[in-house]
């Protein structure tokens, strides 16, 4: 699914997800990301892009890393993103050998982000697209964001904004008018 405009070809997608497997591999036997040489890659995938590598085991999430800014070429960012998401996710212990082969892979590549102007928790809801959006909320040092594939799991605009306020370190019925909320589309990329 793409919304936004940018579209990579079959064999691009495919060339990413097999650079995410073999850099998640490479870290398993080097503690390292991949090397690569940006250059021998196709131009479309030399471009600054910011991605995300969402890891599942048996549709069970493994690791999530990601950035919300374009800053590197669009392969780097997914070399890097896909090592983090195995063996520097917080949230997991470092990928095993073990579970290496049970793998799924998914790549979102994201739209720059724009900003939503709302007047009103309900202005909000309004405005958001489920199973489009990808959305990053923002309070004073408060920061959260949830890819356009959490619409699977939380289908309605309401639990979507809630389980994001906690996920930036809200609680779940915080409300101010500080708040600000950003939306993107991503590319998504799953064998």
């Amino acid at each position: 699914m793409v919304h936004g405009g940018f579209m990579l070809s079959n064999e691009n997608q495919q060339t990413l997800l097999q650079l995410a497997e073999q850099s998640i591999l490479y870290g398993i036997e080097n503690a390292e990301p991949l090397s690569i040489s940006v250059e021998q890659y196709p131009q479309e995938l030399q471009k600054q892009r910011a991605t995300f590598v969402t890891l599942n085991i048996k549709r069970q999430l493994r690791g999530c890393i990601g950035c919300l800014s374009a800053y590197r070429p669009l392969v780097l960012d997914v070399v890097h993103n896909a090592y983090a998401a195995a063996f520097s996710d917080p949230r997991f212990p470092a990928l095993s050998q073990k579970e290496f082969p049970l793998l799924e892979y998914h790549i979102s590549i994201l739209s720059p982000s724009s900003h939503i102007h709302f007047d009103s928790y309900d202005d909000l809801l309004s405005q958001i697209r489920p199973g489009i959006d990808g959305l990053i909320l923002t309070e004073g040092n408060n920061r959260g964001t949830f890819l356009p594939s959490v619409w699977e799991q939380l289908n309605d605009k309401d639990s979507f904004i809630k389980h994001l306020l906690t996920k930036a370190g809200l609680s779940s019925d915080y409300w101010s008018d500080n708040i600000k909320i950003s939306r993107y589309t991503v590319e998504s990329i799953k064998p």
